[in-house]
């Protein structure tokens, strides 16, 4: 083809628009607390479920900016990050940050019954896990960032009310910011409910755990303080121990803890609610 014909050929051809930056990065310097965006080192595989959110900040030019600690974890800790391109009002978003500690640093010592059932596919990295490497220890921090933001996809698909998943990169899940300015939504263990909106509360749980038991789920270790209430709603979080009911072994028994331990929390607050009721709601939910 004759050079200077392939240079006419109309720009239609090629789509320039997903790498169009401007000066953005010429013009911004970073800070303290802050790195360029890490959606574009994202793999489709490590982003949400389509469709996403309009909110969801995709540009190359994007800078986040981690802005303080939202909550302190036995296995991961969660940061407030707004993620932003410079100049641009349009495009900013606050996101939850939770990042894995290794083994090393982690309080969370039961992993083991979560995870019957699961497979690690790469052998290297089953080696390593079971010789306890530094390798293995990085493994299995991102084996529970990788098994979380899988769980919020999947239960999001559903329609269950999760964070939206936006991204997973190593030992770090970006996820939808639940609150209002940058005050997160409070856990159910912190609010204060007349008995008409506990019973509310109560009803919004059941309906999570049945859509849960339902797909053939139960969240594993569910309690009032992995559940938002935001505007009245019920949302779930913590979710990377989420058990398959019927690979592993111990599912039921972890669906049935969840069960006592809701309404335990709702006893003791008066409002009584029968666990083996609900238990037997969802077994019905699971294989009915």
């Amino acid at each position: 083809m004759n050079p200077q014909n392939s240079a006419s050929l109309d720009a239609s051809f090629f789509d320039a628009s997903p790498f169009d930056v401007s000066l953005s990065f010429a013009d911004t310097r970073l800070v303290e607390n802050q790195r360029w965006s890490t959606w574009p080192a994202s793999t489709p595989t490590e982003r949400g479920p389509l469709p996403r959110p309009d909110w969801v900040v995709a540009s190359a030019a994007a800078v986040d900016t981690e802005l303080g600690i939202l909550k302190t974890g036995k296995e991961a800790d969660v940061f407030l990050i707004e993620r932003a391109v410079p100049g641009d009002a349009t495009q900013r978003t606050l996101l939850a940050a939770k990042r894995y500690r290794d083994s090393d640093h982690r309080s969370f010592q039961r992993s083991s019954t979560y995870t019957e059932g699961r497979r690690t596919r790469n052998t290297r990295d089953t080696r390593a896990l079971a010789k306890k490497s530094a390798h293995g220890r990085e493994v299995a921090a991102a084996q529970w960032s990788f098994a979380e933001f899988a769980a919020l996809s999947r239960m999001h698909e559903l329609g269950a009310p999760v964070p939206y998943p936006v991204q997973v990169s190593g030992t770090e899940i970006l996820m939808e910011f639940v609150g209002d300015g940058r005050t997160a939504a409070p856990r159910l263990a912190q609010v204060r409910a007349d008995a008409v909106d506990l019973a509310d509360l109560f009803a919004q749980i059941a309906d999570i755990m049945r859509l849960f038991a339902g797909a053939g789920f139960a969240h594993g270790d569910l309690s009032a303080y992995n559940l938002l209430v935001h505007d009245g709603r019920v949302r779930v979080i913590d979710l990377p121990q989420i058990v398959d009911t019927v690979a592993n072994p111990q599912g039921l028994d972890l669906l049935h803890r969840d069960c006592v331990n809701i309404c335990d929390w709702f006893g003791r607050r008066r409002l009584e609610r029968d666990p083996e009721e609900l238990f037997g709601d969802l077994l019905a939910a699971s294989f009915g």
